[in-house]
């Protein structure tokens, strides 16, 4: 009975210290955990986009601007031959205003005249108008052979050939000559500052001798020389 004893007591012995080694065990060792780490998708490589980066192009340099050339304008007064149009209608229609109006009124106004005389000053060219336009009717003015050369801006000089018939005290007369007007801008106009007009043929009675046209020869062929 007391070896039963004996037995009894080591059995319970050996079950009471195995239950505590098993309890120590599951208590320190590493706990596993059957949920799926959510961190793992952290670490892996993340997938290339398919789409490229966007890059800056490089800028492109704008061509340098060139400044705009503006022309000068013209004076609003008109142009040189609309004031030689304005003295040719005044001469035809014997009109001392549209002609006066065209000469620089001014004392150095200097005209050189087809008779040969000359005229200094606009008021005196003014006078000699009055005085001859009244007797003058009909007239008809030709030019031909006009020539414009600018002088700069503010100056011109017109050049022509003229024909001109009339009647002066009921007396009809024709003449032709050369004419030379010198223009300059005065505001916003033009004005004729300097006239010469002379005949276009030769006058032996004011032509120098040595500078009268030599006379027409018929050429006298040279002989042949012979062999």
């Amino acid at each position: 009975m007391t070896r039963q004893i004996v037995l009894m007591s080591l059995f319970a012995f050996l079950a009471v210290t195995t239950v505590a080694q098993n309890t120590n065990s599951s208590s320190t060792g590493p706990a596993r955990s059957t949920s799926t780490n959510t961190n793992k998708s952290a670490d892996l490589p993340k997938p290339k986009s398919s789409q490229r980066t966007a890059t800056t192009p490089p800028a492109v340099k704008a061509p340098p601007v060139k400044p705009k050339v503006v022309p000068t304008p013209a004076p609003v007064g008109g142009t040189v031959m609309d004031a030689f149009d304005r003295l040719i209608d005044g001469i035809r229609k014997a009109d001392v205003k549209l002609v006066s109006g065209v000469y620089w009124n001014s004392p150095s106004l200097v005209l050189f005249n087809n008779n040969g005389t000359v005229t200094r000053g606009w008021e005196q060219m003014r006078k000699n108008r009055q005085s001859s336009y009244p007797d003058i009717k009909d007239v008809k003015l030709v030019t031909r052979d006009l020539a414009v050369t600018m002088l700069g801006r503010d100056g011109a000089v017109v050049t022509c050939l003229w024909t001109q018939s009339q009647t002066y005290k009921d007396v009809p007369e024709t003449a032709t000559g050369r004419m030379t007007l010198v223009f300059k801008r005065a505001g916003k106009d033009w004005v004729a500052v300097h006239l010469h007009t002379s005949p276009d043929k030769q006058d032996p009675s004011r032509v120098l001798p040595s500078e009268e046209s030599p006379a027409t020869t018929t050429a006298t062929p040279s002989p042949t020389p012979k062999p």
